[in-house]
């Protein structure tokens, strides 16, 4: 038994998902289980039309509402011509729903987390009907199942956290039933369901590729198959790095730092799942599936640089304080101020008399730095970017981190970090150095190497 996933560029259309059920098709005697996400851009839509009808605005929100209709009817028709009508109405009363919670929201003005999963989740249903009734259509034996019946997590909305055991008993109650009798169960991706009330949750924006794999860890899957738009993890992210080549075989480590330092391929959390299990992840491009792709393993070759990632839009944090860095529990009570604002940090970086970290995400970020000020003098340096060098032997003999620093050249570093484990080397640049750093990095480990 494998599980495949369907991101929304893969779906994106009747064309993609012609080619899509060509693929499951390709995969029908390794008992296959599918995720599919919303058609591309069709999550984004919702939060829009969500955000307009919370701020009054409930014309512009209907109009949203019927343009996402259309779309979905249109994409109907072609797949299935004269035969879309049961598709059609089901999904035309899921617009009609949606009409409907809009209307309410514009009463309201008020959009809460619990609402906005409600209203986000109607990509993945609504794909995922499609989806079977086209895959019916090209023969497959295929099962629509509810994946808020299935994905049970906590009622933290919008970022629920995953229940594995209730997962686990799902899948073998819902899924296997399906599989041992040789039908093809499909699930829309990033919807589950918080135990005990049923009320729909989100795993958060990429959740659909942890959705696929925490039913594979679950059901001890073959592989995990996250089909795409690129041909697999390249070196570098392509728009960056025209030269970036594909990634045949990269380990877990190495790909979820990649993740969670900007390669936009692969959901950070998608990994762990995985891991745990030993289940191999395949990266692959569902416009190209002659395509090999890359290899997600335990034993993967090690190499001193297998790939960079690189994301601007960062903001760095210094706390600086002579007295209390060194204070017992001062580092605890630092970073307990980061997570009672709900700010994650990537980057870190300490001296005797400072620790300076990264954030993406700066929602909550004047409430931290009143807290931060209570420990010492803070400072927020704006408009910066991360470029990491990432291998399994990165840190080995020294002489690689060497070369990097010397490939950056003249391009000012306000930070340099390496990881604990020694497989990533981070340094912290101005956001306009995030390409030019990326693109020397690449002409220094991988010259003369292009995509095929």
């Amino acid at each position: 038994m494998i599980v495949l996933k369907f991101g929304g560029t893969s779906v994106a259309d009747a064309e993609a998902i012609r080619r899509t059920a060509g693929i499951v098709a390709s995969r029908q005697d390794r008992s296959p289980i599918v995720f599919v996400s919303a058609l591309a851009g069709t999550t984004n839509a919702l939060i829009g039309l969500a955000e307009q009808a919370s701020r009054g605005q409930l014309i512009g929100a209907l109009r949203a509402v019927e343009n996402s209709r259309d779309r979905h009817m249109e994409q109907a028709e072609s797949l299935l011509g004269a035969d879309c009508d049961e598709v059609c109405e089901e999904m035309s009363a899921m617009f009609d729903e949606l009409a409907a919670l809009a209307e309410a929201l514009s009463v309201l003005g008020d959009l809460t987390p619990r609402s906005l999963d409600t209203i986000s989740a109607f990509g993945e249903q609504l794909s995922s009907l499609l989806c079977v009734a086209a895959f019916k259509a090209h023969g497959l034996p295929v099962e629509h199942v509810d994946a808020r019946q299935v994905m049970i997590t906590d009622a933290t909305y919008g970022l629920a956290e995953p229940d594995p055991d209730a997962i686990a008993e799902a899948g073998h109650r819902l899924l296997l039933p399906h599989v041992r009798e040789g039908r093809i169960p499909v699930l829309g991706g990033f919807i589950g369901s918080a135990k005990g009330s049923g009320i729909t949750t989100t795993l958060g924006r990429g959740g659909s590729d942890y959705s696929a794999s925490l039913v594979g860890a679950a059901l001890q899957a073959e592989s995990i198959e996250i089909w795409t738009d690129v041909d697999g993890m390249l070196t570098a992210d392509p728009r960056v790095v025209k030269q970036a080549r594909l990634i045949d075989v990269v380990g877990f480590e190495e790909a979820a730092e990649l993740a969670a330092f900007g390669a936009k391929v692969l959901h950070p959390m998608t990994i762990a799942p995985a891991v745990r299990k030993g289940i191999p992840v395949y990266v692959l491009n569902s416009r190209r599936p002659e395509g090999t792709g890359t290899l997600i393993t335990f034993d993967p070759p090690r190499r001193k640089v297998t790939a960079l990632a690189g994301k601007g839009d960062v903001t760095l944090v210094k706390v600086r304080n002579p007295r209390m860095l060194l204070t017992e529990g001062f580092m605890l009570t630092l970073f307990q101020a980061f997570a009672r604002h709900h700010t994650s940090v990537d980057v870190v970086a300490t001296s005797e008399i400072s620790v300076s970290v990264t954030v993406d995400e700066t929602t909550h970020l004047e409430a931290l730095v009143t807290d931060l000020r209570a420990l010492g003098d803070v400072s927020i340096d704006r408009n910066r970017g991360v470029v990491s060098i990432v291998g399994a032997a990165l840190a080995d003999g020294g002489s690689t981190m060497a070369r990097a620093l010397d490939a950056l050249g003249d391009i000012r570093l306000h930070m340099v970090s390496l990881s604990a484990t020694g497989i990533n080397l981070t340094v912290v640049v101005d956001a306009e150095h995030v390409q030019p750093a990326m693109q020397r990095l690449h002409d220094a480990f991988f010259p003369g190497e292009a995509a095929p």
